[in-house]
């Protein structure tokens, strides 16, 4: 795992590459890379890189270039399948300096060219420099589990980084918040497409390339998540059978490493089935390692020590007080350049730093969910729009309006759920998915925003990626379109909050769920091998049931559990008025100061608005941090070691 940024300027301009400039941008990164640095630097073209060791520490020192200097490379990632073309590709002539999949790459795009992607089987984000054509090639892994932003000047100059802020410390632009993104954000917890709250910078999105000539640029698509279904009749168990077999051909290949590795371990199924597998593929313990809060509300270590013992593995555990929570909150925030889409992202963080003291790589259990429907939002949306057309068409508007209105007349905790139901919405896709899961739906958008920012971002729609994607695969049920939603989106959004908390820790996450063969098996399934009546993620279950025990097995999702509405109604209520009720918020006048101080009013009276209240007090913790620059009010400082309070469980 690594960090890379650049800058590349069209010939014929009456300027040359800052070399301090270039090396800034690659510091900024250091945390991701806190073994070896380097640059790559002509008048034109710089490349920097920042490298954590794990394959072939000694000799995978980038920019790493080709026999003859004409292609130059920077790469943040792992080729699990470098192994397998390195033969053919030195029975074409091709001389290999170091054991690196790196220098694979390299090679592979001297035989392919552009099409080099297609061969690659693992997690990256990269930019090649090719000095024959003059040209840049950006590209990123097919699911996104590596970041890579870039911007684009007006003058056709392009910066690149696998975080923004390298891409803000060229110079090349100012942070300014873009507000088109507002929308995207307040409803899906974080900008969904390729935009992001910065005015200008872009991610690049999975499965694509760009590439940059002389201030043009070429963005392609090489892959895309395909829900198309065989016609030939399979039976389920050798449905199962083919899915246990990838799955485990996924985790070993992500134990290819030269440093000690061990794994994230929540009790969950996920995890656990990971755990399962690895144990039996390494002869010494696995060392594992799990994270949770006091509260027995947000513990699931019960479960993760089942697992541990089941497994006889090496288990440490991390328990985050409320202080500790808090007091990294503005710190993560830097690391994650936007706001915090999730609190679960700071525990991450913990349990990351917990890891980073005994190994350099984790296997975690990201992508499960999307690839397998784990969400009990997918169930609920299936019965709401199944019920939900039977009774608007069966009974009479009149008798409909009665049933809705005792609905909403119910007390609290009843009405939230009642209001979420076919019974106070439509049976159609933006009432009972979009709106009805979104942090500020598209209608609280209006009383949430001011006039002049529903001014600035009139007629943007927030769910337009989410329907992006829902069109643009062979979807064939509503199941289906709604994981290829999530595989497109909210996937990436976890993706992200992975590896900025990882990385923050100088550790590297792998992700065996999103292997791109069992990605594809998996998207084939017919939807009962997926959802099955209550049951989530099926096939795993039924892969996994003589493996683990019953307890984890049966286990319904939980997440990851966060009191953070406990705390912001108790003794962590005051950040609400220093974040949400004083002056700077109000004098920003992005958003309804009435509306939201009525909603911490709310909330501190009973009611349950956590994850509006965190999804607003993070974006103003990003506003003075990155577009206000107040980095001497806000602590960008690592979070101590003491902050971790960890213990080996035997």
């Amino acid at each position: 795992m690594c960090g890379i940024c650049g800058i590349a300027i069209p010939r014929g301009q009456d300027r040359r590459i800052d070399r301090s400039r270039l090396l800034a941008m690659t510091d900024f990164l250091t945390h991701r890379g806190p073994d070896d640095s380097g640059i790559f630097l002509n008048p034109t073209v710089g490349l920097g890189h920042r490298r954590l060791s794990i394959v072939d520490v000694g000799g995978g020192h980038q920019p790493m270039t080709n026999e003859d200097g004409t292609v130059w490379i920077v790469y943040n990632g792992e080729i699990y399948n470098h192994l397998d073309l390195r033969p053919g590709l030195e029975a074409r002539g091709h001389r290999y300096r170091t054991k690196t999949d790196t220098e694979t790459i390299i090679h592979l795009y001297e035989e392919k060219g552009e099409r080099f992607v297609d061969d690659l089987r693992g997690m990256f984000a990269l930019a090649l420099y090719d000095a024959r054509l003059d040209m840049v090639l950006l590209a990123r892994d097919r699911l996104g589990i590596k970041p890579l932003y870039y911007y684009l000047g007006r003058d056709g100059t392009l910066v690149f980084g696998s975080e923004i802020k390298a891409v803000l410390e060229s110079a090349e632009l100012r942070a300014k918040l873009n507000y088109s993104s507002v929308p995207d954000y307040l409803a899906n917890h974080a900008p969904s497409g390729e935009d992001t709250l910065f005015e200008g910078v872009k991610r690049l999105p999975p499965g694509h390339t760009l590439k940059w000539n002389q201030g043009r640029t070429t963005k392609a698509r090489y892959w895309q998540v395909n829900f198309e279904k065989s016609e030939e009749p399979v039976s389920r168990a050798s449905l199962v059978t083919r899915f246990t077999e990838l799955f485990e051909e996924s985790v070993r290949l992500r134990l290819m490493a030269d440093v000690p590795l061990g794994m994230f371990l929540s009790g969950g199924i996920d995890s656990s089935a990971i755990a399962a597998v690895m144990s039996a593929m390494v002869k010494e313990p696995i060392k594992t390692f799990s994270v949770a809060f006091a509260e027995s509300e947000a513990n699931e270590l019960e479960y993760a020590r089942l697992a541990a013992r089941r497994y006889g593995t090496d288990h440490h555990e991390a328990v985050v007080s409320p202080e500790e929570f808090f007091g990294a909150v503005e710190r993560l925030v830097y690391h994650e350049d936007e706001p915090i889409a999730h609190p679960s992202s700071i525990p991450l963080y913990f349990v990351s730093r917990l890891a980073s003291e005994h190994v350099k790589v984790v296997l975690t259990g990201e992508g499960s969910d999307e690839l397998l429907a784990g969400y009990d939002r997918y169930r609920k949306t299936i019965y709401n729009m199944k019920l939900g057309s039977a009774y608007h068409s069966a009974v009479p508007e009149p008798i409909k309006r009665l049933i809705r209105r005792g609905a909403l007349a119910a007390p609290f905790p009843v009405r939230e759920k009642l209001k979420r139901t076919f019974l106070c919405l439509d049976p159609d896709l933006a009432g009972l998915y979009l709106d009805n899961f979104s942090v500020f739906s598209h209608s609280a958008q209006a009383s949430l925003l001011s006039e002049s920012t529903l001014e600035r971002t009139a007629g943007i729609n927030p769910y337009e990626q989410i329907l992006e994607c829902m069109s643009g695969t062979k979807a064939s049920s509503l199941l289906d379109g709604l994981l290829s939603a999530d595989i497109g989106t909210y996937l990436h959004e976890l993706l992200m909050k992975q590896d900025q908390m990882s990385m923050a820790a100088s550790i590297e996450s792998r992700v065996p769920f999103l292997d791109q063969k069992l990605v594809e098996y998996a998207c084939s399934l017919p939807d009962r091998l997926k959802l099955s009546g209550l049951t989530t993620k099926y096939v795993l279950r039924e892969a996994m049931k003589t493996q683990l025990p019953m307890e984890i097995v049966r286990r319904r999702k939980m997440g990851f559990p966060v009191p953070i509405g406990k705390w912001l109604r108790g003794p962590f209520t005051h950040l609400l008025d220093e974040y949400l009720l004083g002056e700077r918020f109000n004098e920003r006048g992005i958003f309804n100061s009435s509306y939201v101080a009525e909603l911490v009013s709310r909330h501190r009276y009973g009611e349950n608005h956590s994850e509006r209240l965190w999804s607003l007090m993070n974006f103003e913790i990003w506003m003075r941090r990155f577009i206000d620059a107040d980095c001497a009010q806000l602590d960008c400082s690592p979070v101590p070691e003491t902050a971790l309070r960890a213990k080996a469980i035997a």
